[in-house]
């Protein structure tokens, strides 16, 4: 048997979660073959064979955490499907079993136990691996119960065993309760449950990146002294240049002209004249960065994930624009690496997409400075003391951190971002 181990994922990295098995037991599979998909803190990896085989057993199911290093399958050598081993063959009665608990009312199966166990004394009967054989409801009910179930007896003739007879051993061995967590979330439960009595609820488990972007927006705002800055743009001019040179744009780049590489060209001049914004902090020294890669947020199925536009300042509008095309895409098909998402110097994030008139966005630690752009709406606007005229106008938004960066510098930054936006023939010239 070849037992198949979590890989060494990403420096950092030292567990995931089971998402997805990619195979079943029986399939054969070739070195090279994906097998399962994990989701880490930051990005969902999947694991290959590194042998040619047959799936004899998966360890763990979806929503399982597993460990660097840990077994979750074991894989036999050269046997096709048709052809399987007697531990798979017992592993499809296990399944069989489990579904038949799942169809089955309580009276038929205490019947059907009972009507079998005088056929056989109490006793485990073992895989030939040497796992003792259980329904996969049972395996399951023993990892949150803390049971051991080569210690399991049951009355089974096949000696199979069942989620009674892991409660049963429970009781008797005073494993009932479950670890502490488990108690801490039932008792949570039980809270909330008094609280919405009798009205209908759905409760959801968060997912690895939920629970990692979580915490870390609530670090950052224990760490960090932060503060938001605002100022408004008017679209005007942009708008009328990409009317004018969306056309030619395309047919030149294939790729549409959008807002976001005028914003990232404008952040990286306010970040050449402020370089304060485009640095962090490590413990009592700042660390000024002399490059611009710039963080784009991008909403995905999983929860908001920072790709990485590596070296902004050098690449053009269209660079620019294809750059966050191609890393929006993998992210919405989860398939950023880890380095796309590493080493940022500063962030900008478009709530406007999803209509957003003001925010005031969090800090991407460990930088000090994040760009909050929202919806552009029609407003009327005095042009001079006689005249008033409809524009197109943006609240634009700087998040920062007020252990290095000051006010004044901060509202500067942004100034100096409108001023550019507003005129972008500054952006055209420079990029």
């Amino acid at each position: 048997m070849i037992e198949v181990k979590v890989p060494e994922l990403a420096e950092s990295i030292t567990e995931g979660t089971i998402s997805q098995w990619l195979i079943k037991v029986g399939d054969k599979v070739e070195k090279g073959d994906n097998l399962v998909e994990l989701e880490t803190d930051k990005v969902n990896i999947e694991v290959s064979a590194e042998n040619d085989g047959v799936i004899k057993e998966l360890l763990k199911e979806p929503g399982d955490n597993v460990e660097v290093g840990e077994i979750i399958a074991y894989l036999g050598g050269g046997e096709s499907s048709s052809s399987q081993s007697k531990d798979q063959q017992a592993n499809e009665t296990e399944q069989a079993e489990a579904k038949k608990e799942e169809t089955e009312s309580p009276e038929e199966a205490k019947s059907d136990q009972e009507s079998k166990a005088h056929a056989a004394p109490e006793a485990n009967q073992q895989s030939g691996n040497g796992r003792t054989v259980a329904s996969p409801s049972a395996r399951k009910l023993a990892r949150e119960l803390g049971v051991d179930l080569n210690e399991v007896n049951t009355k089974d003739p096949l000696g199979r065993v069942r989620p009674d007879d892991v409660k049963a051993h429970a009781d008797q061995s005073g494993q009932k309760e479950a670890p502490k967590q488990e108690k801490k979330q039932e008792k949570q439960e039980n809270k909330q449950s008094q609280v919405n009595e009798g009205k209908p609820v759905e409760r959801v488990k968060m997912s690895r990146r939920r629970q990692t972007i979580a915490k870390r927006l609530v670090e950052v705002q224990h760490t960090a002294a932060m503060l938001t800055t605002f100022n408004e743009v008017d679209m005007t001019a942009i708008m009328e240049l990409r009317k004018r040179r969306k056309d030619k744009f395309l047919e030149d780049n294939d790729v549409k002209l959008g807002f976001m590489s005028f914003f990232t060209k404008a952040v990286v001049g306010a970040l050449k004249k402020y370089p304060r914004l485009n640095a962090e902090i490590q413990d009592t020294d700042i660390v000024l960065k002399k490059f611009y890669d710039i963080g784009i947020a991008v909403g995905a199925e999983e929860g908001l994930v920072v790709p990485v536009v590596r070296d902004a300042d050098k690449l053009s509008f269209a660079g620019i624009e294809q750059e966050i095309g191609n890393l929006a895409k993998k992210a919405r098909d989860n398939k950023l690496k880890l380095d796309e998402l590493q080493g940022g110097s500063f962030t900008i994030t478009n709530g406007g997409i999803f209509g957003s008139m003001l925010s005031t966005p969090i800090l991407n630690a460990p930088q000090v400075g994040i760009l909050g752009m929202h919806k552009i709406q029609w407003r009327p606007m005095a042009i001079d003391q006689e005249r008033m005229e409809n524009r197109p106008m943006m609240y634009i938004a700087l998040s920062y951190d007020h252990r290095i960066v000051d006010g004044g510098e901060a509202v500067s930054f942004l100034a100096k971002i409108k001023e550019l936006l507003e005129d972008p023939e500054q952006l055209l010239l420079e990029g």
